[in-house]
């Protein structure tokens, strides 16, 4: 198999369950997104949700919401729950990981999208990377929403996108590994 996993913003904030933006099914996928990392080793990438130094635009009013999320990049809340192990990790202060640097990554793909939240940032992810062509596969029990409702709908809407993003599995990707 071919292609490049994009871990996306496998980070404490995410996978706490005391945090705001905690994603409760995180625990559960955690082991499957380990399984992908290992098994693409030398074709993963992770990412990075960070809060910008000053807001601007529809984010002041977002942060004004979240203000515990004000911090530097280097706070532990931002940092990886895994050790990126080498790999490259690509920092944003936006939900969507899909820009120039990720884009340069996938080539013409496919590009795998595991990780949090399925409902925001790999939805925004997967859907650019689509509109520019490239194949997306989303490993559905390697992803986690911000409820298990908001994981399914965000599965659901990206299924009408296909066949430029199809839904997988773990074991799907692996058996072809």
């Amino acid at each position: 198999m071919t292609g490049l996993l994009a871990v996306i913003d496998v980070q404490h904030v995410f996978a706490d369950p005391g945090s705001p933006w905690g994603a409760p099914g995180f625990a559960a996928v955690h082991p499957a997104i380990r399984r992908l990392t290992a098994a693409f080793a030398g074709r993963v990438v992770h990412t990075r949700f960070v809060a910008p130094a000053e807001p601007t635009g529809a984010w002041v009013p977002y942060y004004e919401q979240f203000p515990f999320a004000l911090q530097p990049p280097d706070a532990p809340l931002y940092a990886l729950l895994d050790d990126p192990a080498g790999a490259l990790v690509l920092d944003a202060t936006t939900f969507g990981k899909w820009g120039p640097e990720l884009a340069a990554l996938a080539g013409e793909g496919p590009l795998l999208l595991a990780g949090v939240s399925t409902d925001c940032c790999v939805l925004s992810t997967a859907l650019p990377a689509a509109d520019a062509g490239v194949p997306v596969q989303v490993v559905t029990d390697a992803c986690a929403g911000a409820t298990d409702a908001d994981h399914e709908r965000a599965l659901a809407a990206m299924a009408l996108y296909a066949p430029l993003i199809t839904l997988t599995t773990t074991d799907a990707v692996l058996a072809t590994r």
